[in-house]
């Protein structure tokens, strides 16, 4: 989708912080973090919330949680992390393409707001 921020990514035409990347699934900085460690994964392709992407593509949500808990390991979040997802605008989603956040390096609070 031409006018998604996120493809725009994946496609090289916004420049990211890019920790990892492979044939599915890309990894970058948050350009916001609320977390010393604070990394955004993507698909490549573009599914617009995770009910949509869980309903249409099971296989691919487990291997972006997968990717998502390399990432952190890569990190070198070991200690502990939260993955977080954010469905629709009540869910608190603003960028309508499927992400997980990583968020860590520091002590985790509960409830998360």
């Amino acid at each position: 989708m031409s006018g998604c921020l996120f493809c725009n990514i994946v496609a090289g035409d916004i420049p990211a912080d890019v920790m990892y990347r492979d044939d599915e699934f890309v990894a970058f900085a948050d350009i916001n973090p609320v977390a010393p460690t604070h990394v955004l994964v993507i698909p490549v392709e573009h599914h617009a919330t995770m009910a949509g992407l869980a309903e249409s593509n099971p296989q691919l949500t487990g291997r972006l949680f997968r990717t998502a808990t390399r990432v952190a390991e890569q990190e070198e979040l070991g200690r502990g992390y939260r993955l977080v997802v954010n469905t629709g605008d009540e869910g608190g989603q603003t960028v309508h393409h499927v992400h997980v956040h990583i968020l860590g390096a520091r002590q985790m609070v509960w409830p998360p707001g």
